[in-house]
């Protein structure tokens, strides 16, 4: 049981929790059918993404075994048979995708394209330089559209920014922890790592991390928040983004963090309060 749960990796479904912020910021949480179909669509992304992980783990075994810590995976590590997780997979896809269709065409349509993207991202585009963040960022975007989109809620324009750029941000430091980790060797492990350097990521890091703070700021005071919340309160969360970011950053350079956005949170007791304070701060508000 441990080495399947390595290998469909639950603690990354709280990557789908950008499936709701349509919904706690459009003030949908009152409609008990638009909170129905987001959380089919979480579901949905949540079972997606673990066959996405089985995937890349039967793609990438072989080179998995180089690196310090993925040689350690089921498949890597021979613990489960190619077979077995193909097939797992395979029924993680099927779920996956009768959920979102339960959710709605839309939502189905999300999902595939989000699919389609990691093939392209396990295929090659992987190895593409600036490419391959991008395309990490662009799998985020589509569980924010899902939650608003594919379920008729109209998305803000800033917080579309303010997602883009949180995105960028993990992925530039999940690139400049594997760098670190790796030490010397990241080329054997994955060919992109070639491309970067740590004076490069740390560039694309803080203007990335500044970019999310601003336009998250911009967003809580600007006139179309203020006419759809009727509260200039939100001004009152920037301090938990700010601290949440700086953390990040700290653990990024200081305690080997950044690989996993996912295990981080969950670890550092730091960061989950001020993404715990966050969220509690903006139910009261908003409610």
């Amino acid at each position: 049981m441990k080495a399947w749960i390595k290998l469909l990796r639950p603690h990354q479904w709280l990557k789908s929790a950008f499936v709701f912020v349509g919904l706690l910021f459009g003030h949908a949480w009152n409609d008990a059918q638009l909170v129905g179909q987001v959380l089919l669509a979480a579901a949905a992304f949540s079972l997606a993404a673990s066959a996405v992980y089985v995937g890349n783990d039967l793609v990438d075994r072989e080179r998995d075994r180089q690196h310090p810590k993925k040689r350690q995976r089921p498949l890597a590590a021979g613990t489960i048979t190619a077979g077995a997780a193909f097939a797992v997979g395979m029924a993680c896809l099927a779920a996956a995708g009768l959920l979102a269709w339960l959710a709605s065409p839309a939502v189905l349509a999300i999902v595939v394209a989000y699919l389609l993207l990691n093939v392209g991202y396990t295929l090659g585009l992987k190895h593409v330089v600036l490419l391959d963040v991008f395309l990490i960022a662009a799998g985020f975007m589509l569980r924010i559209l899902a939650g608003t989109l594919g379920v008729g809620i109209a998305p803000s324009h800033w917080l579309l920014l303010c997602g883009l750029m949180l995105t960028l941000f993990l992925g530039f430091a999940k690139r400049h922890a594997e760098l670190k980790a790796l030490d010397g060797h990241a080329a054997g492990h994955r060919q992109v790592l070639d491309e970067y350097d740590p004076a490069l990521l740390d560039k694309l890091i803080g203007i990335c991390a500044t970019a999310t703070i601003v336009s998250y700021s911009l967003y809580t005071v600007s006139p179309e928040t203020l006419a759809l919340h009727g509260t200039v309160g939100l001004m009152a969360t920037v301090p938990f983004v700010v601290y949440g970011m700086f953390r990040y950053l700290y653990r990024l350079h200081r305690h080997a963090g950044g690989g996993d956005a996912a295990v981080d949170l969950m670890t550092d007791r730091h960061l989950l309060a001020a993404a715990l304070g966050w969220l509690a701060a903006v139910i009261v508000i908003l409610g």
